[in-house]
């Protein structure tokens, strides 16, 4: 059983959440770089490692996991030290998995309908997410107390949903509130953010001149 962390990787992709969670967690990984271009995700190799062709896809233990919420929730439980997670045992583990889910289930699906200007049903009740101003509302009252989600502690699930709220802000599909502007402030204040950004950042160029 493989302990090596590998990261299949593209800095211009989703896969930028698991990035940062991988220096979160400060276990020393491996980036496996795909090229969009030459669609290398989409090839034989990768397909046999994640058959959507999607990234990101992480390899740790001989096991595969796909989809950022998971990545980030495996990885605060697989190390424990990192101290990203509450432990079963503990009430605050309800809250962490709620914000997490909700992050995939609702702030994700409601900010891409917006960028993409997806119309949207006559029974918008059928949405998961039921409508882009709830999720909007909802999300701003989680993260009011702050300074995070769980309070004065930090965990995946504010690299989840910070990830999130960076990238809507980004595309300007999720409306710049001063609870979202304040919020992404504080999480890009972290090392590990710092650190992953400035390698993302050296990747993306390297992969953009090489084209």
């Amino acid at each position: 059983m493989s302990e090596e962390i590998v990261l299949y990787y593209n800095p211009m992709s989703r896969a930028r959440v698991a990035h940062w969670m991988l220096e979160e967690v400060g276990a020393p990984y491996r980036l496996e770089l795909l090229s969009f271009e030459k669609g290398e995700h989409k090839k034989s190799d990768f397909l046999a490692v994640n058959p959507m062709g999607k990234l990101p896809a992480l390899v740790h233990r001989n096991t595969v996991v796909t989809e950022c919420g998971a990545i980030c929730t495996y990885l605060a439980d697989a190390f424990p030290a990192a101290g990203l997670a509450p432990g079963n045992e503990e009430p605050a583990r309800g809250t962490y998995l709620r914000w997490m889910f909700f992050g995939a289930g609702c702030v994700e699906p409601a900010i891409m309908d917006r960028m993409l200007s997806r119309p949207l049903p006559e029974r918008t009740g059928a949405l998961g997410y039921g409508s882009y101003a709830d999720t909007l509302n909802a999300l701003e009252k989680a993260l009011a107390p702050g300074p995070y989600i769980l309070g004065e502690r930090f965990s995946a699930a504010d690299v989840y949903i910070g990830s999130q709220i960076g990238f809507g802000m980004m595309t300007q599909s999720l409306e710049p509130r001063p609870a979202f502007q304040n919020y992404l402030a504080r999480v890009a204040e972290r090392p590990a953010y710092k650190r992953f950004s400035e390698h993302a950042d050296k990747l993306t160029a390297k992969m953009k001149s090489s084209a």
